[in-house]
């Protein structure tokens, strides 16, 4: 936590200097809980810093699900930043009964949450990403359940295995996501909908269980076909029925 708040006031002096604010040319300071990890930049006030053109400025731990359960006093810190990402029942303050009414019960809008986890072996070839007819297959069935909910928000992660540079996989793991939102956006969905983010090899499923395989390299037919599970994009539907 203490790593954490240095960054990000280190991030928001940053932004000062270049000529961004995190509240004086706002009417509205957003004062955001501390706990837990924080995906805005805030001040030592704990105030988001913001662009000049009003928009949140997001930390490495920026997700939909951080942007909602983070809270700034009675609503979530996304309410302010990421109205688009938040469900809208969220955002919204209950009126205090009338004297001696009975509160009635609030219509409850249950979240629906769809977690779907496709290995990157049958999206991409190795080494690439162009999206493989049988990755378009899985693809074709997200997309149209989505359309079967009022659909919030669509977070599609890239990941990669060890083999490679950090910098590179980085990258791949970044256009196999920006892949997946064009082949999505193509399909119907809403391009404002759908956020992408690359992992590179930093989040392996394998756990090690490769290490004795030999040489890391992409000609290591046993090692490739061993990391195979960690070469994926992770996709998160959010939305209401």
């Amino acid at each position: 936590m203490i790593k954490q708040a240095k960054k990000q006031l280190l991030m928001a002096a940053a932004l000062a200097a270049l000529g961004l604010s995190a509240s004086a040319s706002f009417a509205k300071d957003i004062v955001v809980d501390t706990k837990g990890e924080v995906p805005y930049v805030i001040d030592a006030r704990n105030v988001v810093a913001r662009s000049g053109t009003d928009l949140c400025w997001r930390t490495g731990y920026w997700t939909p699900a951080a942007a909602t359960n983070t809270m700034a006093g009675n609503l979530p810190v996304g309410c302010e930043c990421d109205k688009d990402v938040v469900p809208a029942d969220k955002c919204v303050v209950a009126a205090a009964p009338a004297a001696g009414a009975r509160a009635a019960a609030p219509a409850a809008v249950a979240p629906v949450g769809e977690k779907v986890k496709l290995a990157a072996d049958t999206l991409f070839e190795f080494n690439k990403a162009v999206l493989l007819p049988a990755g378009k297959a899985k693809l074709d069935d997200l997309a149209a359940k989505s359309k079967n909910m009022k659909l919030e928000v669509i977070l599609a992660v890239g990941h990669t295995d060890r083999i490679g540079g950090d910098a590179y996989n980085q990258k791949l793991s970044e256009k196999r996501a920006a892949a997946v939102k064009t082949y999505l956006v193509g399909q119907g969905v809403e391009a404002n909908r759908v956020y992408t983010e690359g992992k590179g090899e930093k989040q392996p499923v394998t756990a090690g269980k490769c290490n004795n395989l030999g040489k890391d390299s992409g000609k290591n037919k046993k090692l490739v076909e061993c990391l195979q599970p960690d070469r994926r994009v992770e996709i998160e539907v959010i939305g209401t029925k």
